[in-house]
């Protein structure tokens, strides 16, 4: 398994040969190892993965959440896509935050949490599909974590310091990540003790009759409503995750595989329509060619996005012309190899039909993924939307809601809006890539509109260059667009690109922007190898985050 072609910073990929699991925090990683080790499946390792996270990385995922799965093995008669996103809750309409006086829903707060979590029943659908080990014993690590505290990581410091003065306004949220009136340090003991009780419910009582039909419903419910929230008991006890048809395209004799809208996977797919047409390997890993070339291809594919993606249950998005290969050579054509084009001056290929403000999309998420021995991969991902989410802590539930409906807009004309009962648009993707019908890898990314681009990298650089997928996580980051507060849309490098490789895009019009040298706010990306030749599963974690590869 040689990969001289990628960098080398001396972490190699983890290589094992009977399971393999991937996440932004260790802690996260060693609870799906131990459920690979207890003669668990793929899917038990994510939820135990995913159950942990709620609990150490609290700024990135939560219980109050949203999670998309692809699920892919020998039984299962292709990819199975798994959307477990919840609709905006049925008092939720336009008139609501008009007649308050809003012009766009609230950022932050009560008001923020209009959309059903839907990550939990999610688990439980996957479980009784795919689980092995007791639906109780997933959870003990997470539990654990949250009564008897967990040390302060990097990345959750980080956001405490940032993200202070919006934890502040709510008393119960305060009480916990300030517990001082300050943000905690790294390496502080974080105590959860309302989340453990939660999550013990969850464990023992099942996600339906704890947190959808029972206890934690009504609780959340009761104290969300109190602050403005539409949000009610009613919207958890109808609200069900459920399975879905995947989207997907071809890229080098390899199927990519997707979500389908509300989530923005055909971007993803889009991206590399359009790299098909080019000669990547040519350009060279790094160079100034293949930089301004990725940067282009983003900018063409979100221009249809930003046009499109919403609930298709709502409006008919025209997938088959948007994917089709010609719809992607009459695209290209916009390219220009020597000169950049202006993000806000690229036509969507395909109108909507009526005219309407574009929003860029915020967000913060977590990625991880999962291999077991029988070959059964997970691609898996969680998220909260904002950093912190809502801000609001539900009561005593120590649950943090989402504010993914916040993204909903309260123009009439606009395909993205609110509805009762309707998805928001979604930034979250996992990704899975398969030859001949076989899962080979699955890779994703945290980072709102950054995932199609970090996935893209990591695709090229794995495929077009030849790297492992550690080198491939590792390689020098790039960011078309604005995420978590930037105010432009500008094109972000990380330092360690060649200040000669920065000047040439410059040169060519790029609308440069430097960052870090490993700079976490341009992703924390996850991928796990399947070799079929060797038998091996090669696993790659990203040091821009606190997590891990581990493989048994």
């Amino acid at each position: 398994m040689s990969h001289a072609n990628g960098p080398r910073t001396g972490r190699p990929p983890a290589v094992s040969s009977r399971g393999m699991v991937s996440s932004p925090h260790y802690l996260a990683s060693a609870s799906g190892l131990d459920a690979l080790r207890r003669g668990g499946s793929a899917v038990d390792a994510a939820i135990a993965i995913n159950a942990t996270l709620c609990v150490v990385y609290p700024h990135m995922a939560g219980l109050g959440g949203d999670g998309f799965w692809l699920i892919a093995g020998p039984d299962t008669g292709g990819v199975q896509a798994l959307h477990a996103g919840g609709p905006a809750a049925y008092g939720a309409n336009r008139d609501f935050y008009r007649e308050q006086g809003y012009k766009a829903i609230p950022a932050r707060g009560a008001l923020a949490a209009l959309t059903v979590p839907g990550a939990v029943d999610g688990w439980r659908a996957a479980h009784e599909r795919h689980g092995r080990l007791p639906w109780s014993s997933l959870f003990s690590d997470a539990i654990h974590h949250a009564r008897h505290g967990v040390a302060v990581s990097r990345s959750l410091a980080d956001w405490l310091a940032e993200d202070q003065y919006i934890l502040r306004e709510n008393p119960r949220t305060a009480r916990i990540y300030l517990p001082d009136g300050k943000p905690e340090r790294e390496g502080a003991r974080l105590v959860q003790a309302d989340l453990a009780r939660s999550m013990e419910l969850i464990a023992t009582q099942g996600a339906r009759a704890a947190f959808y039909e029972g206890p934690l419903a009504k609780r959340i419910c009761e104290a969300m409503a109190a602050a403005g929230s539409p949000l009610r008991a009613d919207d958890f006890a109808q609200y069900r995750a459920r399975w879905v048809d995947p989207i997907s395209t071809t890229y080098r004799g390899h199927q990519v595989v997707q979500m389908p809208p509300n989530t923005q996977g055909f971007a993803a797919l889009q991206i590399l329509n359009l790299l098909e047409g080019f000669d990547v390997a040519a350009w060279g890993e790094g160079t100034v060619d293949y930089y301004h070339h990725m940067v282009e291809v983003v900018k063409v594919a979100f221009a249809d996005r930003d046009e499109w993606l919403t609930d298709p249950g709502h409006v008919k998005i025209p997938l088959d012309e948007l994917l089709s290969r010609e719809y992607a050579d009459r695209r290209r054509a916009l390219i220009d190899s020597m000169q950049a084009l202006p993000a806000e001056l690229i036509e969507p290929g395909l109108r909507y039909g009526t005219q309407f403000d574009h929003r860029i999309p915020e967000g913060d998420t977590v990625y991880f993924c999962a291999v077991d021995e029988s070959g059964l991969a997970v691609s898996n991902i969680q998220s909260i939307y904002h950093d912190f989410g809502s801000a609001c802590v539900a009561g005593d539930t120590g649950i943090i809601m989402q504010n993914r409906g916040n993204f909903f807009s309260l123009d009439d004309r606009h395909p993205n809006r609110l509805e009762p009962g309707k998805h928001t648009f979604h930034t979250i993707i996992p990704a899975m890539l398969l030859q001949e019908g076989a899962p080979v890898l699955t890779y994703g990314t945290m980072g709102g509109e950054g995932q199609p681009q970090t996935q893209a990298a990591l695709l090229t650089r794995l495929i077009d260059f030849g790297f492992d997928v550690q080198q491939a996580v590792e390689a020098p980051r790039w960011l078309m667009g604005r995420t978590w507060g930037m105010e432009s849309r500008d094109l972000w490098l990380e330092s360690r690109i060649p200040d000669e490789t920065v000047r040439a895009l410059r040169l060519r019009g790029q609308p440069v922007k430097m960052a870090g040298n490993w700079d976490g706010s341009l992703g924390h990306a996850q991928a796990i190898r399947i070799d079929r030749e060797s038998g091996f599963f090669e696993g790659g974690a990203d040091p821009r985050g606190d997590g891990a590869a581990l493989g048994f």
